[in-house]
């Protein structure tokens, strides 16, 4: 995987609010998105992680900037790249740009569990492809 994945969404009706703006919560899911689209890039998915390597990833922290509003119809880029990789935990850094603006930062910690919940060293295929 290269330095840092690109995934472009466009803001749509159901995203906003009565004033066509991005309504805060739904940030998180445009980040949501473009870390699974980041996993498939790497030919996995959530649910092979899960079926295959008993491994789910889930948020641990996130903290979340915002800059500037996002407007219906707007046309977003979602930048992701992988800060620090250790033995059960990765911490991802996630920008949204409009017209190359910045206008949201997010830092995560996400935590590599299995079924039960309890934590998993990261399956050495997800480690090799994000150490790339």
């Amino acid at each position: 995987m290269s330095n840092e994945f690109v995934h472009e969404i466009k803001v749509y009706y159901e995203d906003t609010d009565s004033g066509g703006v991005v309504y805060y919560s739904n940030y998180l899911k445009f980040l949501e998105r473009a870390r699974t689209e980041m996993i498939a890039f790497i030919g996995l998915s959530n649910k092979k992680l899960l079926d295959k390597y008993n491994t789910l990833i889930i948020v641990k922290s996130c903290n979340i900037e915002y800059l500037k509003s996002a407007k219906l119809e707007d046309k977003l880029k979602i930048y992701s790249s992988i800060e620090s990789i250790n033995k059960a935990s990765f911490v991802m850094i996630q920008y949204i740009k409009r017209n190359n603006e910045l206008i949201i930062k997010a830092k995560l910690k996400l935590v590599t569990v299995n079924e039960s919940g309890k934590p998993i060293k990261i399956p050495s295929i997800l480690e090799k492809q994000f150490a790339n």
